[in-house]
């Protein structure tokens, strides 16, 4: 999806899938020159940028001087920069901004594969496991990132596994060996390379340099007393309606909301590659001001987080697990871009300006979501008991996994569910970020008895897309590509009567 269907960008971004030339590659990049002079943080993520005098690389809001422009890199990646030898700012921390909005929401297989670098398929499975999940050759994947994001494969997975490292490191008080081995590096002198190559730091160093906060979070940080993490998001964001909508849907044993509206704390289980986690998110948003003072929001302000704590089995599932988190919250979403086009629109001007940075919630999982979607809460709360997996150590009332797909085929294989969970255990139906949202959508409309509507909300939910609106529906044009942004401020607002 290119930005110039967007009024109002910047010109460098709105001329994004317009055949480069000098003059435009002139353009775009003195806009992003801009960006850096003001500081604006709703371009962190976005871009980078490097200085060639000092070897460091930024995010957009960086407070550091100024540099001059002749001095001045861009890329559109932290991988890109690191390629190009630029070590990271200590700073402003420029591996820790959000995602790319751009790459969360696009369907092309640049977008695909960066979701799937993004949950950890390059360290389990090699760059032609990517290649195979999208379809293309090894060396197409490798041409088409290059190309797009300035980095492979490989580079992109190695400065994720940079950025897993250092919060490992200044976040708990784990021995070094053990956080190389969990941050997926293959040996412990590939580990150290890596991370001096990218902070100009050893693992000690690195450590030594944390933040008072985070230094406080060591010493009770464990396995078993969870990892504290701070998930970042761009601009505003409203975590009331998510949360709202959370405590809805939450299915007994693998999913909670406890506390008072505006305190809540969501927790839930996890399956992921190499074991099972259990996550707590707090509803309450930490956030930055202008200067860079710490406080807490409630839906304002230029950027900020949530506060989220994991427990996990085995530590190499961190980075999946935050990815999933990232995408259940909608973290990655581009605010900005989503409240200007929907604010422009006489219906919904009222709800943007009274919720700006309200999401479009993803899932966790997108095989559990499709499952519940057809069936619904009660329904799905029985599935749990009866053939849900029991954690080893259950926590409070979080007592079991979501069935598997091929389990819920094997135990109950007839009707719509049983079809359904059939065709996601063989594959015929694939959810998993580097899906194809078009081929997703007509295998999932191929299973016998699942409704347009259902589909519709898996593919809203499951598969992220951000312009989905219900069958049958008058939804306006206008509302494109945001219309399901667009139909989450209609149901914040109670006035979507054609809701599920």
């Amino acid at each position: 999806m290119s930005d110039f269907r967007q009024p109002g960008c910047p010109v460098w971004r709105r001329l994004e899938g317009v055949t480069p030339t000098a003059e435009y590659e002139k353009t775009r990049e003195d806009g992003r020159y801009e960006a850096v002079r003001s500081r604006d943080a709703r371009f962190d993520g976005a871009f980078f940028f490097a200085v060639e005098t000092t070897g460091i690389y930024c995010r957009p809001s960086c407070p550091a001087v100024t540099p001059k422009r002749h001095n001045v890199r861009f890329f559109a990646t932290a991988a890109a920069a690191q390629g190009s030898g630029f070590r990271a700012c200590r700073r402003c921390r420029p591996d820790a901004v959000p995602g790319s909005a751009d790459w969360n929401v696009r369907a092309d297989v640049v977008g695909r594969a960066m979701r799937l670098i993004g949950d950890g398929v390059v360290d389990r499975e090699g760059v032609a496991g990517l290649a195979g999940r999208l379809g293309y050759s090894a060396r197409q994947v490798q041409r088409q990132l290059t190309a797009e994001v300035g980095a492979g494969p490989v580079a992109l997975a190695r400065a994720q596994r940079a950025h897993t490292a250092r919060v490992l490191l200044q976040t708990t008080g784990l021995p070094v060996t053990e956080i190389a081995f969990a941050s997926g590096f293959a040996s412990v002198r590939q580990f150290n390379d890596t991370i001096r190559a990218v902070y100009a730091a050893t693992p000690s160093e690195l450590r030594a340099a944390a933040p008072a906060r985070d230094r406080a979070a060591r010493q009770t940080a464990t396995p078993t007393a969870g990892v504290p993490l701070r998930l970042a998001h761009r601009g505003p964001y409203q975590p009331g309606p998510v949360f709202d909508l959370l405590q809805r849907e939450a299915v007994a044993g693998v999913e909670e909301v406890s506390g008072e509206s505006g305190r809540r704390v969501y927790r839930r289980t996890l399956r992921l590659p190499y074991g099972t986690g259990i996550v707590a998110v707090q509803e309450r948003t930490g956030r930055t001001g202008p200067a860079g003072r710490p406080g807490t929001g409630t839906g304002t302000g230029t950027g900020g987080w949530l506060e989220a704590r994991l427990h996990l089995t085995d530590l190499r599932d961190l980075t999946t697990s935050v990815q999933r988190l990232r995408r259940l919250f909608d973290l990655d979403a581009d605010p900005y871009a989503v409240d200007e086009r929907l604010g422009a629109d006489p219906r919904l001007a009222p709800l943007v300006a009274a919720r700006p940075g309200l999401r479009s919630p993803g899932t966790a999982d997108p095989d559990e979501l499709a499952v519940r979607a057809l069936v619904g809460c009660a329904e799905a709360e029985r599935l749990v008991q009866r053939y849900g997996k029991a954690l080893d150590a259950p926590c409070g009332t979080l007592t079991h996994l979501f069935p598997e797909p091929a389990v819920l085929a094997e135990a109950a294989p007839h009707g719509t569910p049983g079809a359904l969970a059939a065709a996601l255990a063989d594959g015929a139906v694939r959810l998993d970020p580097g899906a194809d949202r078009d081929d997703a959508e007509r295998a999932l409309l191929a299973v016998p008895g699942l409704d347009a509507r259902t589909v519709a909300v898996v593919r809203t939910r499951a598969l992220g897309d951000p312009d989905v609106a219900p069958p049958g529906t008058a939804v306006p044009d206008t509302w494109r590509p945001w219309r399901s942004y667009a139909l989450n401020h209609l149901r914040a607002a109670g006035d979507w009567e054609n809701d599920r």
